[in-house]
């Protein structure tokens, strides 16, 4: 790529100019970028500004100085320092050609020279229930930074955290097991698991013990969550293999639901692992209380044990064991984020809701005191997704049991739709996602506009009969009808690596925006196909660019682009 090319030839010049520590100070940060017009070059850089302001040197003089050596390059034609000290790039007709060509031959993105192992985890519901739409954006995020990982060349492995112990799988189990028993609605506790899927997941148990309901739910707490406690404490000592069999079919049937529901939204897993396999009598739970004990981190307090989290900057010490001997959920998160690192990961990313912001420095002290690197644990925080629907919010919560789940959303807006406005906008802000606008053909439908755009070219393509271009074919005058498309179409290899480097996909989203939007101008002030054949055939060439930055932007998102509408 062309931004290659200077940018190793700029690093070059300033090693043999410039002291050692300068160059360090800049190597990293300088940028080749892309001008906001045409006007102002093909190419822009701001190394003579940085370096002015460290070496206290005019910027001005030393961009001159660095413009001087890089007009030697065959692919630019002339070069300009503007303002304080901006170096512009003209390319000349081959240079405008190399970037249409690499865009052809999908040279836009360079590999890290380092590539690592990382681990992302995400979505790790709690396995309660179908996942609702509230899942679904953590879900396509977690997916599709994963890929951006591998673009840059990485070795990622996607994992699901299951949560198959504690309360909540408590709570399903003894949901399923009253509609096994035929509880009537009115006396269904109000705290349990409703909705339709308990009653389904319930036909599949078959009970070794007849239970009377009166035994398992009288003299019970009026206190909604401790009546529940009761009743499953009940149903375990009343008839602990019937219990156990429950247990078994409602995880084997939810987990199965939501591996199906991810799927058709085009996510999969490379390991699903499970939080029991951390509990037991040799646990890996037990062995970090240890660890942790030996490393002096320990304190028993009013019989629980505490974890000395606030030595490492969290705000209060952390309970690990419960005075009845119960391990918390913070216990198997330590134990689970000692077991990631041991797998030999270089980095581990955590994609979490929002709500879970104040787990990252519990989590990070608790690596900490294990004696590992808190600076391999990256965390991605993602915002609730707000679906309106008819003008009104939907309903998110599982535990009532009326919700608007992802086979609904599947159904409404279809899998690719769902996936682009998921990550149509930063995931640390709140997205309000209209379904009703998110299946218009309406202009303000991103997706439908950009998608358009890729149909529009793949029409051209046909009624043109063309499918073999040639880049010979493009002239000055081709170059100077299509500028400010090809200038749009060059800012494809930066936008790339802003998008992988910092996991923002919705970098990617706003630029195809802004690319079908030029397109769009482009084509409706020109008539391509009643210009003559070499015409023609040039501005084709250009506009086919256009459709394969669209077709592998889409790819990278998991969505497909579509040649008809």
């Amino acid at each position: 790529m062309i931004a290659d090319e200077i940018k190793e030839k700029i690093l070059n010049h300033i090693q043999e100019h410039f002291s050692e520590e300068e160059v360090s100070a800049v190597s990293s940060k300088f940028q080749i970028e892309i001008p906001d017009s045409p006007d102002k070059g093909d190419l822009t850089c701001n190394i003579a500004l940085m370096l002015g302001n460290i070496t206290k040197s005019n910027p001005r003089e030393v961009g001159v100085e660095i413009g001087n050596m890089l007009e030697d390059l065959d692919l630019i034609r002339s070069i300009e320092v503007a303002g304080p000290g901006f170096i512009n790039i003209f390319l000349n007709h081959s240079g405008i050609l190399k970037i249409i060509s690499d865009i052809l031959n999908k040279k836009t993105i360079s590999k890290v020279k380092k590539a690592k192992k990382i681990q992302v985890e995400f979505v790790s519901a709690n396995p309660t229930g179908p996942l609702h739409v509230g899942h679904g954006r953590g879900a396509i995020y977690g997916d599709v930074i994963s890929k951006l990982l591998e673009k840059k060349g990485h070795q990622v492995q996607k994992e699901y955290y299951v949560n198959d112990a504690g309360r909540q799988i408590d709570i399903l189990t003894a949901s399923v097991f009253l509609r096994a028993l035929n509880i009537e609605d009115s006396i269904f506790p109000e705290s349990a698991y409703k909705g339709k899927y308990i009653t389904e997941i319930a036909k599949d148990v078959k009970l070794q013990v007849t239970l009377g309901l009166d035994e398992i739910l009288t003299d019970l707490s009026e206190d909604q969550e401790k009546k529940i406690d009761e009743i499953i404490s009940r149903l375990k000592t009343t008839s602990e293999e019937d219990w156990s069999s429950v247990k078994k079919v409602s995880l084997d049937q939810v987990l199965s639901s939501i591996e199906k529901d991810l799927k058709n939204f085009g996510v999969t897993f490379d390991n699903w692992f499970l939080e029991s396999s951390l509990l037991g009598e040799n646990s890996k739970i037990n062995s970090v209380v240890q660890q942790l004990n030996q490393n002096n981190l320990i304190d028993e307090r009013d019989g629980n044990i505490w974890f000395k989290s606030s030595d490492f900057g969290d705000d209060k010490d952390r309970v690990l064991i419960r005075a009845d001997g119960r391990q918390t959920y913070f216990a198997s998160d330590v134990a689970y984020h000692k077991d990631k690192l041991d797998r030999g990961f270089d980095e581990i990313i955590n994609v979490w809701g929002s709500d879970h912001h104040g787990y990252i420095k519990r989590v990070e002290a608790s690596l900490e005191g294990l004696g590992y690197d808190k600076n391999k644990l990256f965390v991605k925080l993602v915002q609730f997704a707000n679906l309106i629907k008819n003008g009104s919010p939907v309903k998110m919560s599982t535990r009532s049991g009326e919700f608007y789940s992802l086979e609904d959303l599947l159904s409404d807006v279809g899998s690719d739709v769902a996936r682009f406005y998921y990550l149509s906008k930063q995931t640390d802000q709140h997205l309000d996602f209209d379904l009703d606008l998110a299946v218009s053909s309406k202009k303000e439908n991103m997706y439908y506009y950009i998608q358009y755009a890729h149909a529009r070219i793949s029409s051209l393509e046909t009624k043109a009969g063309l499918s073999d271009f040639n880049i010979g074919d493009v002239s000055e005058d081709h170059i100077n009808i299509c500028s400010n498309l090809i200038h749009e179409i060059s800012k494809y290899p930066n936008i790339l690596e802003k998008t992988c480097s910092n996991l923002a996909p919705h970098l990617l989203i706003f630029y195809l925006k802004d690319l079908a939007s030029v397109f769009h101008n482009f084509y409706n002030d020109n008539k391509i196909l009643d210009k003559s054949e070499s015409d023609t055939k040039a501005i084709l060439l250009i506009t086919h660019a256009v459709k394969e930055i669209i077709s592998d932007s889409l790819e990278l998102l998991g969505v497909k682009a579509l040649d008809v509408m």
